[in-house]
């Protein structure tokens, strides 16, 4: 069925719909921050072991030095490195100069560096949590210097 008025609003729609994330960073920086910042299974998981994150790169290097328990897990493994990830691109946001959030056309958050480079903060942390390596404050020091 053809009915124009109902073509014409699909279509104001789904631009709106394709935007996202990418469209929320523009409007509300610190709305978007503050939501990739919950990283909440990582905290719940670190608090369990006496470990608070407090968004700073010495928190970093403590959760650098746990054992990683989660490996035994599969299931929730993606998950705490995908939080592990964005936890660490909080660390470089709220703590290196001119560093913010900037989302890929993928939907993915990545930090943006004031030089322009781009940091894959979610690649990042699961690496480190399928393996260990890179280190989150490894990743943090070598962001941070340049």
């Amino acid at each position: 069925m053809n009915i124009p008025f109902l073509d014409n609003w699909r279509k104001r729609h789904e631009e709106a719909r394709e935007a996202g994330l990418a469209a929320a960073v523009d409007v509300d920086p610190e709305g978007v921050a503050a939501l990739l910042a919950e990283c909440e299974l990582l905290r719940v998981r670190v608090g369990q072991r006496g470990i608070e994150l407090d968004d700073s790169p010495a928190s970093l290097e403590a959760l650098d030095q746990l054992s990683p328990r989660w490996r035994d897990d599969p299931e929730e493994l993606p998950w705490l490195g995908n939080d592990a990830g964005l936890y660490l691109g909080t660390v470089l946001v709220r703590n290196v100069p001119g560093a913010l959030w900037h989302i890929w056309p993928s939907g993915r958050p990545v930090v943006r560096l004031a030089s322009g480079r781009e940091i894959d903060v979610v690649e990042a942390g699961l690496d480190w949590a399928m393996s260990g390596s890179p280190e989150l404050s490894q990743v943090y020091a070598e962001s941070a210097e340049g």
